[in-house]
């Protein structure tokens, strides 16, 4: 894809602070920085989202991810991580190319939260298990 910004990272049209490369993905520093070491692996091949990823090239960037996070485990002495991806903008992808988020965590009170949001009272999970089971 032409005007995708990670294509361009990929192929190395435009600079990205990669401290990952293999012939098939590449892991780079989030300029966003979300916390110290925020970086993303993605895929050299442009897919769209994580629905789209092949399984052979997704369980490949899933094992590098793990010696990307092991990697920031060691040289930036984080203490835990969150392993994430966005699909589609409803759930805050922003850049259209399949991408995992691995962002280092250094202390229980930072200022970057994901809240799971009880909802138990208020969902019907037979109604919702029959509706997954049943399709």
């Amino acid at each position: 894809m032409n005007d995708c910004i990670f294509c361009k990272i990929a192929n190395h049209e435009i600079p990205g602070k990669i401290i990952y490369e293999d012939d098939v993905c590449l892991a780079f520093l989030d300029l966003s920085q979300t916390t110290r070491g925020h970086t993303l692996v993605i895929p050299k091949k442009h897919f769209d989202h994580f629905l789209d990823v092949d399984q052979d090239t997704l369980a490949y960037l899933i094992q590098t991810s793990q010696n990307v996070a092991k990697t920031l485990e060691n040289k930036l002495q984080a203490q835990g991580f969150n392993i994430i991806t966005n699909m589609n903008e409803v759930a805050g992808q922003t850049v259209k190319h399949f991408h995992i988020h691995i962002i280092p965590r250094y202390q229980t009170n930072d200022d970057f939260h994901i809240q799971y949001t009880d909802h138990s009272n208020d969902v019907n999970l037979d109604e919702i298990y029959n509706c997954i089971m049943n399709s």
